[in-house]
């Protein structure tokens, strides 16, 4: 069997949230195939994740920027230029969860926060990365958006909110961008170990509930960031030449369902319904 090898030589790459989980592990595997990347967070660990790559034999330079800042991200698509000669992949994965609590409880002002890094930080990524990547021929824009734009119950109202317009956006820019040779897509990760999540790990942990995480899943397991990052390395590359303007759940299977629990043994659900009836019989 021939294996196949993705190779991104010679091409620029922006990811944005790139100082940890999914964005970190995208920028490393893009690197490791050979593309130039230019990792971008408001966080002080992104230096440290360019430095690990460039340790590694791959290409990286780091920028602290705010991936929801027209300006920020114009300059992060002018740096790559000017670092890498072009840019071909932008991943436009920073986001944050704005805290949990209901509709009743969230404040504008976080809304608006979640918003303006979620949803405008992907349309700016489009925006600005469109121009540069038609001077290349094309290229290929992943978003991230998240199973729970989906469908409900998975994550707050306001991020939801946020999410379901990425994946939007990704279709409507897909038809905007007909001829340019731009490619955009989403990604809808299930419920994967990063920053954004950990304390829902940390807090099963701590009750001795880990082996439930993921249980709602065919998989029954939650997911990595590298799971994810691969899926994001594919559209970037060659491979998904024809893919444009999807949503593509990375999920374990949660999406492929509405969430569920145990079935009940049918004998024993058969005597209950019986006993039920018998009940109401005698009245």
């Amino acid at each position: 069997m021939t294996g196949i090898n993705i190779d991104l030589s010679g091409q620029g790459a922006v990811v944005t949230g790139a100082a940890s989980g999914i964005g970190r592990a995208t920028a490393r595997m893009l690197a490791e195939a050979g593309a130039g990347v230019l990792c971008c967070d408001m966080a002080e660990a992104v230096e440290a994740v360019a430095d690990e790559i460039r340790e590694a034999g791959g290409r990286a330079e780091a920028m602290r920027m705010d991936a929801g800042s027209e300006a920020d991200v114009a300059a992060a698509v002018a740096k790559a230029e000017e670092l890498f000669g072009g840019l071909d992949i932008f991943h436009a994965n920073a986001g944050i969860t704005g805290g949990p609590g209901s509709l009743f409880e969230v404040s504008p002002e976080i809304w608006t926060e979640v918003l303006r890094v979620n949803l405008i930080g992907p349309w700016l990524a489009v925006k600005h990365a469109t121009p540069a990547m038609q001077k290349r021929g094309g290229g290929s824009i992943v978003l991230t958006a998240s199973v729970a734009g989906m469908r409900a119950n998975a994550g707050p109202a306001q991020y939801s909110a946020s999410k379901a317009g990425v994946i939007n956006l990704a279709q409507t820019a897909s038809y905007q961008l007909a001829g340019t040779g731009v490619r955009v897509n989403a990604i809808c990760p299930g419920l994967i170990e990063t920053g954004m999540t950990r304390p829902i790990y940390d807090y099963a942990k701590a009750t001795g509930t880990a082996l439930r995480i993921g249980s709602m899943t065919p998989m029954k397991r939650g997911g990595e960031p590298e799971e994810i990052a691969s899926t994001v390395l594919w559209l970037s590359s060659p491979l998904a030449s024809y893919v444009n303007g999807q949503a593509i759940p990375v999920c374990g299977g949660l999406s492929a369902s509405h969430p569920y629990g145990p079935r009940p043994d049918r004998e024993k659900m058969e005597q209950a319904i019986a006993e039920m009836k018998a009940r109401d019989a005698t009245g």
